[in-house]
């Protein structure tokens, strides 16, 4: 059979059969090929049928509302499990898990519109200079911090979920226990301690410490009463969103490198104020690096 014939059948084929190639569903969906293959092989739009003649996979045109469905969706920050779930859900008619992913995804670009926002302040301040952030962070001292008992909570997460998590629990814990018979008093700001040596998205090893006094029971609880060693530290108050602290440890780190000094021991952030009572740009977290001398 000639080329011109094979060429007729092929475009009779795709006509009456109701098929279109990856390119023409590309073009249709504004879906490149490259992610119509990735959603080929997650399972997320799979090409219902073969070309009779070449063998290559072919869409059906039913399939394009469901394409531009996933692009659109895409666009709008879900990522491909969340779509996968909000197109079952659609065809279940699952209205409230809908629901709950888009009030997720809602929370989520609220977020990301307050940090654009930040950004835009910064760079409206900025104009020629590179000095980012350099009114945030106040300028690193060393002192000495007394030995301290505190309620400590330990647990592998990540940061933005896990540190609120465990001082919900361990503010929660002291609650239960606060009676006239404890005594029980807060004695310094709650913290959070890094005993990882390096950034982690995930699995980070965390633990909140509540610095009291008074007598309190953990037995039976997943809480200890422990003893935070004295120590002399290098620390800087950050003002500002938590997100943000990493300035506070990057100026503290090259003060350690610049005065003949070694860290010592794990970071500890001190949040000094309530999140709940002032707003993000208000907000003072202080950075600890225990040091000695190289």
């Amino acid at each position: 059979m000639s080329v011109y014939l094979k060429a007729i059948y092929r475009y009779r084929y795709i006509i009456v059969y109701n098929k279109c190639t990856i390119g023409k569903f590309s073009l249709m969906t504004h879906l490149t090929q490259k992610a119509l293959r990735l959603y080929d092989k997650k399972g997320l739009l799979v090409p219902e049928a073969k070309d009779a003649f070449t063998n290559y996979r072919c869409y059906t045109y039913d399939q394009i509302e469901r394409g531009v469905k996933i692009r659109t969706l895409s666009w709008m920050g879900f990522s491909l499990d969340e779509i996968a779930t909000l197109l079952d859900a659609e065809e279940k008619s699952d209205s409230a898990t809908i629901s709950v992913l888009m009030q997720k995804r809602c929370a989520h670009t609220e977020k990301e519109i307050l940090k654009l926002q930040r950004v835009q302040q910064v760079l409206l301040r900025q104009k020629d200079t590179l000095e980012l952030y350099s009114m945030s962070v106040s300028e690193p001292a060393i002192k000495e911090v007394p030995q301290m008992r505190v309620l400590s909570k330990k647990e592998i997460g990540n940061y933005e979920v896990t540190i609120g998590k465990l001082i919900g629990e361990l503010f929660g814990f002291v609650e239960s226990q606060n009676n006239p018979r404890n005594n029980l008093r807060l004695t310094g700001p709650c913290m959070f301690i890094c005993h990882d040596e390096e950034y982690k998205e995930t699995e980070a090893n965390i633990e909140v410490a509540l610095p009291v006094s008074g007598s309190i029971t953990t037995d039976n609880f997943d809480v200890e009463m422990v003893t935070l060693p004295a120590a002399n530290v290098v620390s800087a108050i950050h003002k500002g969103p938590y997100e943000e602290v990493g300035v506070a440890y990057t100026r503290l780190f090259e003060y350690i490198k610049n005065n003949d000094l070694k860290a010592a021991g794990p970071s500890r952030s001190l949040y000094l104020n309530d999140p709940n009572e002032v707003s993000e740009e208000e907000l003072l977290t202080e950075v600890q690096i225990p040091v000695k001398p190289l």
